[in-house]
């Protein structure tokens, strides 16, 4: 079963093309500030549109 809904390391390291320890820093911020606004959080990945709405104001091609 795929998972549509979020993102794990890997994707944000192909997405970001950053390292690892960094993929993992921009999750957890980002989780940090789901779980501020009461939402449930899963360790190591992130709410794909959540990511794309910080990363790119929505968009999901990261244009504007």
């Amino acid at each position: 079963m795929g998972n549509n809904t979020f993102y794990d390391v890997n994707d944000i390291m192909a997405i970001c093309g950053c390292k690892q320890s960094k993929a993992y820093s921009v999750i957890r911020e980002l989780n940090s500030e789901l779980a501020a606004k009461g939402f449930l959080i899963f360790q190591g990945k992130v709410n794909k549109t959540y990511f794309h709405e910080r990363m790119y104001s929505g968009r999901k091609d990261g244009n504007e």
